[in-house]
């Protein structure tokens, strides 16, 4: 997170330990608070900054994507590239409640990935080891940019000893494209949690930022349950394109 990008007030919600980037222990998973206030400060000027161009392989996973996200919704859509895949997911919000949706996108992920190959991943990568939480990070940063958009790997502290087990993203493309809380929370966030955790046998907590449009992709960590987890407590933008629903409570 851009820690000048906190503006800390008698209203924040805080999280239960002071946390920061580089220091993160496993054993007390904590939940990174979200100090910030989208709809007052993301603006038309602050989004959109990226100028993405997509190589075929880009293209090839984003139509694929698509195309299964469609599948499972059965709503398909006449548009191409990232254009499809957002409109597919911006139809999926409008038609489905919020359970429903991440439901949906954990069938389209099902589809898009192999259950073959992802259970002989889980057994050839045991889940609780240094080894697999490091090589999932990596995986994530070389491959699914097209998805995000760029993204790093970051340390963090399990245990007691340095892992490079996070993901950083500094500007992520499908927030970026939405202006949608609740379509990054119920379409993004939560299915991917579930998914890796169910395929592959890795705890994940995916940590946004609201206000600067990043997230931690922590591999190892559990996320928060629902009722104790920030992101989902989260007004949306103004520029909100999906829903136009501007409550706070993601699940509702």
């Amino acid at each position: 997170m851009v820690a000048n990008s906190f503006r800390l007030n008698k209203t924040s919600p805080l999280c239960a330990t002071h946390w920061n980037p580089t220091k993160r222990k496993l054993q007390h998973p904590s939940v990174v608070a979200m100090l910030r206030r989208p709809s007052d400060t993301i603006t038309e000027q602050t989004t959109k900054t990226n100028a993405y161009k997509d190589n075929l392989f880009d293209r090839l996973a984003i139509n694929h994507l698509s195309k299964n996200v469609q599948e499972a919704t059965g709503l398909s859509n006449n548009k191409s590239g990232y254009e499809s895949l957002v409109e597919a997911a911006t139809v999926a919000k409008q038609k489905f409640d919020p359970i429903q949706q991440q439901e949906v996108i954990i069938q389209a992920l099902d589809r898009a990935f192999p259950r073959p190959i992802l259970s002989f991943i889980k057994r050839v990568v045991p889940p609780a080891s240094k080894f697999s939480r490091e090589y999932f990070a990596v995986f994530t940063t070389l491959f699914f940019a097209w998805l995000v958009g760029p993204c790093k790997v970051r340390e963090s502290k399990v245990n007691g000893r340095s892992e490079k087990n996070v993901v950083y993203i500094p500007k992520c493309r499908f927030l970026e494209e939405t202006n949608c809380v609740g379509m990054c929370i119920n379409l993004c966030k939560m299915p991917s949690q579930t998914f890796i955790k169910n395929s592959l046998g890795m705890s994940l907590n995916m940590v946004p930022n609201f206000d600067d449009m990043s997230c931690e992709m922590i591999f190892g960590e559990d996320p928060p349950a629902s009722t104790d987890d920030p992101a989902l407590k989260q007004p949306c933008y103004k520029l909100c394109k999906a829903y136009k629903n501007h409550g706070t409570n993601c699940l509702s």
